[in-house]
């Protein structure tokens, strides 16, 4: 895992990562500054693009991503092949969705292509 981990494509695309899984399967984690879920996402989809050039070499067929104000999660996956970037529908709220939540995370990080 990497926190806050720097990233520059070009003088365009940079900045840095909240949250890095590299493991079996790339999964990112984005912080929503001020709750603002929206432009969180579109934060999320620019990191996306960014990891996709950075892992060029890598087979993996699908990057992950999530966006979070610590209450509320939702999720985005890039479809490195297509690129083609795809919002999740739901909405996960914790408490209340925190077991769904979990069995999404867990399988993010355990499976090589989400």
């Amino acid at each position: 895992m990497r926190i806050e981990y720097p990233i520059k494509i070009n003088d365009q695309l940079q900045g840095y990562l909240d949250y890095f899984f590299d493991s079996q399967s790339h999964f990112l984690i984005i912080e929503a500054k001020r709750e603002d879920l929206d432009f969180g996402f579109t934060q999320l989809t620019a990191q996306l693009i960014a990891l996709d050039q950075w892992l060029v070499d890598d087979p993996i067929d699908h990057i992950l991503g999530a966006v979070t104000t610590g209450k509320i999660w939702e999720f985005g996956r890039l479809n490195r092949k297509d690129k083609h970037i795809e919002q999740g529908l739901d909405s996960y709220r914790v408490p209340d969705d925190v077991e769904s939540l979990m069995r999404i995370l867990i399988q993010a990080l355990t499976n090589r292509d989400n």
